[in-house]
């Protein structure tokens, strides 16, 4: 039971993640930039709760392993859009530091669970 707590509290993480995506993508501005960076980072933010998912539900330690690389590729993946919507003006760099410190902070997570799997921890 008490393995099972950490995973559901990472769970019910990287939902409220993904459902900050969400809010943050429907307040972009109508431009050009907003509309095609919003569409890259909804689907990349997003699936960081999708492919953990997939990972808490895993066959084997090597499909934990892989959904768990997932998870850390779409945090890149979104933090390289975050930081251009910030770079390129569209998005003021404040009002996007706490996702992107958010991001960091999961991959961190990620990283360490990585290592301790194939640790055999």
């Amino acid at each position: 039971m008490s393995d099972k707590k950490p995973q559901q509290d990472l769970r019910l993480r990287t939902k409220k993640f993904a459902l900050r995506i969400i809010t943050m993508c429907e307040s972009l501005p109508d431009s050009r930039a907003g509309r095609i960076l919003g569409d890259q980072i909804f689907r990349s933010g997003t699936s960081v709760a999708a492919n953990y998912r997939e990972a808490y539900r895993a066959r084997s330690r090597a499909e934990f392993i892989s959904k768990l690389g997932d998870c850390r590729k779409e945090l890149e993946e979104t933090m390289l859009w975050l930081e251009l919507l910030g770079d390129s003006d569209t998005v003021k760099p404040t009002k996007l530091s706490l996702l992107l410190q958010e991001a960091d902070e999961l991959m961190a997570v990620f990283s360490s669970m990585i290592k301790s799997s194939r640790n055999g921890s």
